[in-house]
């Protein structure tokens, strides 16, 4: 037996693998019996490293069923970022209970794209992270049915991303590579569920300029840092000359909760936020929150606990954020744990 196998199965963990995804079924705990679908696929961020990472802290820790997809180069199997048309398996989603997506200007055709589409209006939970606020990108000339879901659609406006998940690409708020973000907790927000026992959430990625809807609950904002670092202090007043505002005042909104009523009539929880690189999961208030937000969303806001597992499972070097720099030859059966 592979030592990875033998890991899995000491933990209580069955791994199945295939050339479209991960699945990991979590046996104990209380996500026991229902299933995530964690989505993967940018350019930029390694959310493919992200979403493996959650995928096996709730299923670990949890007890949930995680089936986490990638976007597929098709002539070679191998999980490929670059590829915008491809994430098999989504089918997956069909018995899915809660969708958590970290996309990036995705075209998918609309075979694949017909069971995201159904999800959205099936009145289940969705967490957004970061460039999911503009999951996708249409060709001038699609013929698609989902096109509308372009991120600046203007049929509806913003598309999936300002319609669902409350909002869409904008801009960079922090300096991109220079300012990291520090959350922030919303005075009003501080004893919802989602942030029971979160200390600090620090990431690298900077702050996103966002505006969402008076409907939404924001639950952090994102504090610019002058450096890299969770103690560089905050940015006062503009810190670069090309600077148009002032970084921090006011601070941009970092995570948030609306509805969505869907084409069906049924309304979804939605959970956004613009943190989520691979890096990002190396704050374990930042990993709390996801966990958290995800027994929030799915009905298990007594289950949250201030003492909930949130470590690391297996080992996590995660890689840093910039085009062109994810981990290249990798197939979903390797991402079995070590």
């Amino acid at each position: 037996m592979k030592l990875a196998t033998l890991l899995m199965t000491m933990l209580g963990i069955a791994v199945a693998t295939a050339a479209d995804g991960v699945v990991y079924e979590g046996k104990d705990g209380p996500g026991k019996g229902k299933h995530i679908v964690l989505l993967s696929g940018d350019e930029e961020y390694r959310s493919e490293e992200a979403m493996t990472q959650l995928g096996r802290i709730l299923a670990v820790h949890h007890g949930f069923k995680c089936t986490v997809l990638y976007a597929i180069n098709p002539q070679s199997g191998e999980i490929d970022p670059l590829t915008k048309n491809n994430i098999p398996g989504i089918e997956a989603l069909d018995s899915a209970d809660m969708c958590v997506m970290f996309l990036r200007f995705r075209e998918l055709p609309d075979e694949q794209m017909k069971h995201f589409v159904d999800f959205v209006n099936s009145g289940k939970p969705i967490l957004g992270l970061r460039t999911s606020t503009h999951a996708f990108a249409y060709s001038k000339d699609s013929k698609s049915a989902y096109a509308k879901y372009d991120w600046k659609n203007k049929d509806w406006p913003g598309g999936f991303g300002r319609q669902v998940l409350g909002e869409t690409w904008v801009a960079h708020h922090g300096w991109h590579a220079h300012e990291a973000t520090l959350g922030i907790v919303e005075p009003s927000a501080k004893d919802h569920p989602i942030l029971r026992g979160v200390a600090q959430v620090f990431g690298p990625t900077d702050v996103y300029t966002a505006n969402p809807p008076a409907d939404c609950t924001v639950l952090m904002r994102g504090e610019v840092l002058t450096g890299m670092n969770p103690n560089d202090p905050p940015v006062a007043g503009k810190q670069k000359p090309t600077d148009k505002y002032e970084k921090n005042n006011p601070m941009q909104p970092l995570v948030w909760l609306r509805n969505y009523t869907g084409e069906t009539g049924k309304t979804s929880k939605i959970i956004a936020t613009t943190m989520g690189c691979a890096m990002d999961l190396q704050s374990e208030g930042f990993r709390r929150l996801l966990v958290n937000a995800c027994y929030w969303a799915l009905g298990f806001e007594d289950k949250i606990s201030a003492r909930n597992n949130v470590d690391i499972v297996g080992e996590y070097n995660a890689s840093g954020f910039g085009f062109g720099k994810f981990v290249k030859g990798l197939k979903p059966a390797d991402l079995q744990l070590k």
